[in-house]
C-alpha cells in the first residue's frame, strides 16, 4: 500500500544515518540525549492515530504533536554544521522532507478510516519507534564524545 512507502524509505534512511554516519563519527552529549527525544516525539504523535478515534479534537492533538516533532528534529543542525560530512547533511535534508510526509500519510489513513491495515501499520511503526528509542538510550547515553 502507498501509505507504507514513505515509512519504509524513512526507516531505511534512519538506519543508514544511525549505523553508518553516527557510528563512524560518534555522538557528543547533545546528540546522545537529543536523538532519543526526537524518536519519542515521533512516537507521541503516532500514538494518537494508533489508539484514538479519528475525531476533530484528536486530529488537532495529532497535528500539534506532529508540528512539535517537525521542529524538534531540527534542533541539532547547529551541531551537525560542525560535525557532519556533506553526505550526512544531504541525508538529514531528505529526512526533514520525509518527516511531515510520513505524518501526513498516516494522518490521512487514520482520518479516512482506511481499514485495518493502516491501524496495524501504525502499531508496528509505534513498536519499532519504542524499540529504536530504547536502543538509542542503551547504546548512546553511556558512549560518545564529551
Amino acid at each position: 500500500m502507498i501509505v507504507a512507502l514513505p515509512l519504509g524509505v524513512q526507516a531505511l534512511l534512519m538506519l543508514v544515518d544511525e549505523f553508518v554516519f553516527h557510528r563512524r563519527r560518534g555522538l557528543k552529549r547533545w546528540e546522545r540525549w537529543g536523538h532519543p527525544l526526537d524518536t519519542v516525539s515521533v512516537g507521541l504523535a503516532l500514538a494518537v492515530p494508533a489508539f484514538a478515534p479519528a475525531t476533530e479534537a484528536w486530529m488537532g492533538v495529532y497535528v500539534g504533536l506532529c508540528l512539535f516533532s517537525c521542529l524538534l528534529v531540527t534542533k541539532d543542525e547547529w551541531v551537525h554544521a560542525e560535525e557532519c560530512l556533506p553526505a550526512e547533511h544531504w541525508l538529514h535534508a531528505v529526512l526533514f522532507v520525509l518527516h511531515p510526509v510520513v505524518f501526513g500519510v498516516l494522518g490521512w489513513a487514520w482520518w479516512s478510516e482506511f481499514g485495518v491495515f493502516p491501524r496495524l501499520l501504525l502499531w508496528a511503526e509505534l513498536a519499532a519507534l519504542v524499540g529504536f528509542a530504547f536502543y538509542q538510550i542503551i547504546y548512546w547515553i553511556p558512549r560518545g564524545r564529551n
